[in-house]
């Protein structure tokens, strides 16, 4: 197989992935990740709130003038 054909293969299958499953695949990875990220804050909470504390606190920090 040609490189010129294995680029066009590519091209045929990245245009099959059609906007909408694109977004149907973008909104169930940010489910799975929101559900991560819930499970890990009932897990370790302590942690989950330090580092809580900590983003805000450098979000503080990023735009204090």
């Amino acid at each position: 197989m040609t490189e010129a054909s294995q680029t066009r293969r590519q091209t045929e299958e990245s245009d099959r992935l059609t906007d909408a499953e694109r977004l149907r695949r973008r909104a169930r990875f940010l489910r799975e990740l929101n559900e991560a990220k819930e499970l890990r804050e009932r897990v370790h909470p302590r942690r989950s709130r330090a580092a809580r504390r900590r983003r805000q606190a450098l979000r503080m920090r990023t735009f204090r003038w």
